[in-house]
């Protein structure tokens, strides 16, 4: 079938290829160095007690067969590595079947920690990586040209993941109809970069086109993605220079650098790469990708009656598998930041003049002082989960009593999520949290005091708690 294959496109194909397998790498690696204080066994969230609940039809994952840290640990390993290979180029001249078959591989290992990863992994760009992840098994390799169909799905997935996102801000907050969301949003992100603060100094009018241009991306430039060449190659061009704009501006894990990708796949490079003779595709391959697409096209009608309702949904995945999902982002942008404190005390009974120490995080805002960091794409998840916290306590009440009992603890997993631990040689006795407003300094107080932040107590989020006994959980005094 001449129409099923289109070579022009095969360095389309090799550029998305390596930029997924660099983000699976970060994924695997982030889970990796994070599970074991977020889902392990001694985790806030334990992975045994979440399976006894969880049927596998509900969240399929090799952890409902067996768990263990050791085994959870392989698993995360063995799909860096396997990335870490696909990045170099391992999988491009074995037989099809067995790159198609690497592919699947990592996808079925990521999919098996996110659906056993709870809270900590409810973001939409672990659906938008298993979605990505499931249509790179059709791709193929060096032994067979690019199948038209496949590229077709990752501009349809991309349109998803643009057009969502445009959505759900036009539906959501009027402040995206009245252009003024970006007044706030720099310093209202879950966790603004180095640069945010800069944005968020950036004149009004030009954050009135920021945000114009936002819905021009979002909402026009999806649509040209349908069109012919070299018309959707700009359109992919636009977004990319969107995303990156995003990428400067705040950590939003690999949400951007994904996009990108998908972007870049309908980029037409043949101008620059010139013709690359490859073979035809064997049948059974050409079956294969025509009953992925025909099942990508029926999984994508619920999806598509989500985008069209008044009541949009956001980033929600509807079949287990997170084979076709709905995406957004924004449709509401906070007015004010609110962040928890934690803090510590060695004193053995807390009085007025106690001194506590503060825990730092590692992307989260804390120290007035310090310029938050760069850590996109990779993924920072209980600093994310922070910026919840302090936006209602219900957010963190499945986990954030966990985390206080394992700072009690001096837990080693747990504080290796953290930027230091301010009690090295013996645990705390006590741990409390305090509910802060943050705003971004002035150009004024940032020359005269070196501060980026300032901040103003508001309450108390935790009153002061200790651990009644080595076998007790943490209680309030």
């Amino acid at each position: 079938m001449e129409w099923f294959s289109a070579p022009d496109y095969w360095l389309s194909r090799l550029v998305f290829q390596r930029a997924l397998a660099a983000l699976y790498l970060v994924a695997f690696v982030g889970a990796a160095l994070q599970f074991r204080a977020l889902i392990g066994e001694r985790g806030m969230l334990p992975v045994p007690e979440y399976v006894r609940y969880a049927p596998m039809r509900r969240a399929p994952s090799i952890f409902q067969l067996h768990y263990s840290d050791r085994f959870f640990a392989c698993c995360a390993w063995a799909g860096a590595v396997l990335s870490a290979a696909l990045l170099g180029g391992a999988a491009e001249h074995l037989p099809l079947w067995t790159a198609m078959l690497w592919w699947a591989v990592l996808w079925g290992l990521y999919l098996s920690i996110v659906n056993v990863g709870q809270t900590w992994y409810a973001f939409g760009w672990e659906s938008l990586l298993l979605e990505t992840g499931f249509l790179a098994v059709f791709l193929g390799n060096e032994r067979a040209a690019p199948p038209v169909l496949v590229l077709w799905l990752l501009r349809w997935l991309l349109f998803r993941v643009e057009f969502g996102a445009g959505l759900i801000k036009i539906r959501g907050d009027e402040c995206w109809r009245r252009l003024t969301c970006l007044y706030h949003h720099h310093e209202t992100q879950p966790m603004p970069g180095p640069l945010s603060w800069f944005f968020h100094h950036l004149p009004g009018p030009l954050h009135r086109v920021e945000a114009a241009a936002n819905h021009v991306t979002q909402l026009l430039v999806p649509v040209l993605l349908f069109t012919p060449q070299p018309v959707a190659s700009v359109a992919a061009g636009l977004i990319v220079v969107t995303q990156l704009w995003l990428v400067l501006s705040g950590n939003f894990a690999w949400l951007n650098w994904l996009t990108i990708a998908l972007a870049l796949s309908a980029v037409d490079f043949s101008a620059l790469a010139g013709p690359h003779p490859l073979p035809a595709p064997p049948l059974w391959y050409e079956v294969l990708v025509i009953a992925a697409t025909v099942l990508v096209l029926v999984l994508s009608r619920r999806p598509v009656r989500n985008l069209l309702s008044r009541r949009q949904a956001m980033n929600r995945s509807f079949d287990p598998l997170h084979l076709v999902n709905t995406y957004g982002a924004f449709g509401t942008v906070g007015r004010v930041r609110y962040e928890v404190v934690i803090e510590g005390t060695d004193e053995r009974v807390p009085r007025p003049t106690t001194v506590w120490r503060e825990y730092a995080f590692r992307g989260k805002p804390g120290d007035v002082r310090r310029l938050p960091r760069q850590f996109a794409p990779y993924h920072l998840r209980l600093d994310w989960l922070m910026w919840f916290a302090a936006l209602s306590p219900a957010y963190a009440r499945p986990w954030f009593g966990g985390f206080v009992e394992r700072l009690l603890e001096n837990d080693r997993d747990t504080l290796r999520l953290l930027r230091g631990n301010p009690f090295p040689d013996a645990p705390p006795s006590y741990v409390r949290a305090r509910l802060y407003h943050y705003t971004f300094t002035d150009w004024r107080q940032l020359r005269s005091t070196g501060a980026w932040w300032q901040r103003r107590y508001l309450r108390e989020f935790l009153p002061p708690t200790r651990l009644s006994s080595t076998d007790v959980p943490a209680e309030r005094v």
